[in-house]
């Protein structure tokens, strides 16, 4: 699995720098969505002579969302990557890598899971991304944390309670939660957008490759569909998912809706109550004004961390699900500052 630097990007905007590297993934080689196993792994490396023994903090997207759309330089609409170096250079934040997986799937997004639907994401980041940055740049397997906002907070709880130990932190921004609240209008909208589609997923897929469009409802129907490939893989399904509702009535096929309730980091949780109790910070947060309802999830997942007697801190800020990308650069120093004290 070579990895390739690519270029340095925007030197001139940044106090630090961005290289990007070419990974083959093997653990991608043949998914069943056909998309590529060559993937580029963004790395931001802050001003330091050498980045060994630095804390390198996994920033997963959001869903429709990769890694590199964390680079952004626009003087008005600085990007995370941006963000971060600024707070770093003002002194506001400890150095650390942000390393930026690419895990887009044709769907738009894998939920940073295993699935026989779309791939070995998980895997790809656990057995793959980690490893090569600590072989690169001399980075200690201690010195992990991962943070993701939406989806990608999703997928940093999940990464955290099925793979414990290999992170020292963990932080969710708006991440998905309580699948109840969160997807009970959505697969209802999606039904509606599959209505001049015939109610046929697969001519929405074929006519959404030949125009991508997330308008109207179309957002609402890419992600149920995404979510079903991740959530409820059947390689003997025609597109290789069960949906969890019934085309025709809306009704839910509950022991699919079951097997979706399982990611819930509401059902997950109690599960997995000794991975996250072993984190030096496991930080959540949503803002009140949340268009998906995550706010009251996350309420709920809050209460139960507190039952199971698991440390978070939980804040709640004015902001809706978007636009929200100035929460960052303090999540990103509490992780550091979280990682920091295991490489002294």
């Amino acid at each position: 699995m070579p990895g390739v630097v690519r270029e340095d990007r925007h030197p001139v905007h940044l106090e630090g720098s961005v290289v990007t590297h070419l990974i083959d993934s093997e653990v991608l080689r043949g998914n069943a969505l056909g998309d590529p196993q060559r993937r580029e792994l963004p790395v931001y490396l802050p001003p330091v002579s050498d980045p060994a023994g630095l804390p390198a903090i996994l920033c997963l997207a959001g869903f429709t969302g990769r890694g590199e759309d964390a680079i952004g330089t626009h003087p008005w609409r600085p990007g995370i990557v941006q963000r971060h170096d600024r707070a770093i250079a003002a002194g506001e934040a400890a150095p650390a890598l942000l390393v930026l997986p690419d895990c887009f799937t044709r769907l738009g997004g894998s939920q940073y899971v295993n699935s026989s639907a779309t791939g070995r994401y998980a895997d790809h980041l656990i057995q793959e991304v980690l490893p090569f940055i600590e072989a690169q740049y001399g980075i200690s397997p201690r010195a992990w944390s991962v943070v993701g906002k939406s989806s990608g907070g999703f997928g940093a709880l999940h990464l955290a309670m099925h793979h414990p130990g290999v992170f020292q932190a963990v932080a969710s921004i708006s991440g998905d939660c309580d699948f109840e609240a969160l997807f009970a209008g959505e697969l209802l909208a999606c039904l509606r957008g599959l209505v001049p589609h015939g109610m046929d997923p697969a001519r929405f897929l074929a006519a959404f490759d030949k125009k991508p469009d997330l308008d109207g409802d179309g957002h609402a129907v890419l992600m149920v569909l995404a979510m079903a490939a991740c959530y409820s893989p059947n390689p003997d399904a025609p597109l290789g998912f069960d949906l969890p509702i019934d085309l025709e009535t809306g009704s839910r096929i509950d022991d699919v809706w079951a097997r979706w309730l399982a990611f819930d980091p509401l059902q997950a949780a109690p599960a997995h109550a000794e991975a996250l109790g072993g984190l030096r910070l496991l930080h959540l947060e949503c803002g009140l004004a949340d268009e998906f309802h995550l706010q009251w999830g996350l309420r709920k997942l809050v209460r139960l961390l507190a039952d199971l007697d698991i440390a978070c801190e939980h804040e709640e800020h004015d902001g809706g699900h978007r636009g929200i990308d100035h929460r960052w650069p303090a999540v990103l120093s509490k992780l550091a500052q979280a990682t920091s004290s295991t490489l002294a």
